[in-house]
């Protein structure tokens, strides 16, 4: 297995939690360098690795083959571009950029140099998301025709992360949890043909948008997307109706929370949810109700990196298309103009 060497934009939660452990759990990646402007931790777990002190010197480290690009919202297309310009493949976190605009130059970019984007929407392997997946894949709810999805917290305070809470490009809930929220309805569902908005600020602290509520608009479906910091009793983050009935998932999917105690995922228990937060299946069945429990699907962050590098070394398909995280954007700036001009906006 030829290794690629890899390049983290940064050493923060996300490049603790979300990107090490999975790069080194795979064996096809060699963790080769970092960026890390002042504490200098990464060593400490990953010996070996070349901790630079500014992202260009990160840039020119000819040996790097796959950037990941981890930082702040507002420096994504910056980054991304001098990785594409620097003769890199690369991994852009959501949101892949703050604009269309800013996702259709990098993509031009990328087919220019001959290097492959992908799109970190983890959430598409949360557990909870994998279930409502295969439950309506398997034709259990019939025909969909509703279904609401939140992305629920509980948060009086400001993030300590001044980037999510200072106006600017890529600050606010909608640019945070929203991309998760979009991509999973795009996965499941396809783009809208059209989409109406409330973004607002509902806590007196807040600068910027903390709760967000859209409708997507189908032939014969109405979707409802929901984030919100001020959540104290959660309800159910999946609600999906069909024509023969509907299920209910809570958001329980535990890697993050294991991976904060530094478990090593990998073990045919990763990702393994308690049974106590098991989906309410209620359907007619050969014309009877069937209400029961669902046993939830594992989840593993581990299957994007291992797309990617099948798709990096034999030509697969990549886990997500930079195309996939452009249409985010753009269902995003279209939320944005809805709002502005208060009315139903066409996709």
């Amino acid at each position: 297995m030829k290794k690629i060497k890899t390049g983290l934009c940064s050493y923060g939660m996300s490049g603790k939690l979300f990107h090490a452990p999975f790069l080194q759990q795979h064996g096809g990646y060699a963790l080769h360098a970092v960026c890390e402007r002042s504490k200098k931790e990464m060593q400490d777990r990953y010996p070996g690795v070349i901790s630079y002190a500014t992202i260009d010197e990160l840039m020119a480290d000819a040996a790097i083959e796959l950037m990941i690009i981890n930082t702040p919202n507002y420096t994504h297309f910056d980054y991304a571009k001098k990785a594409l310009l620097a003769g890199k493949h690369i991994v852009v976190e959501k949101p892949f950029c703050n604009t269309v605009a800013e996702c259709d130059e990098l993509i031009a970019l990328a087919k220019e140099k001959g290097k492959k984007i992908s799109v970190y929407q983890n959430r598409r392997w949360d557990s909870d998301f994998q279930t409502v997946r295969k439950v309506i894949g398997e034709k259990w709810l019939g025909d969909v025709v509703e279904a609401e999805i939140h992305f629920d917290r509980y948060d009086q305070n400001l993030s300590p992360k001044l980037h999510k809470e200072t106006p600017g490009p890529g600050a606010g809930i909608f640019y945070d949890l929203g991309p998760h929220l979009v991509d999973q309805a795009l996965q499941l569902f396809g783009m809208p043909r059209a989409i109406f908005a409330d973004i607002t600020i509902l806590r007196p602290i807040s600068k910027v948008d903390d709760y967000i509520e859209l409708i997507l608009f189908y032939e014969g479906l109405r979707v409802r997307l929901k984030a919100g910091y001020l959540v104290k009793e959660p309800v159910p983050a999946y609600v999906i109706h069909g024509s023969l009935g509907s299920f209910h998932k809570s958001r329980a999917d535990v890697q993050e929370a294991e991976l904060k105690k530094f478990v090593v995922p990998g073990s045919a228990e990763w990702g393994k949810e308690p049974e106590s937060q098991q989906g309410i299946l209620n359907v007619i069945r050969d014309g009877e109700t069937l209400r029961k429990l669902v046993p939830t699907e594992n989840g593993n962050y581990g299957i994007y990196y291992t797309r990617l590098y099948e798709a990096l070394r034999n030509n697969a398909p990549l886990p997500v298309t930079a195309e996939e995280g452009r249409n985010v954007i753009a269902i995003i700036e279209k939320a944005y103009q809805s709002v502005h001009e208060k009315r139903i906006i066409a996709c």
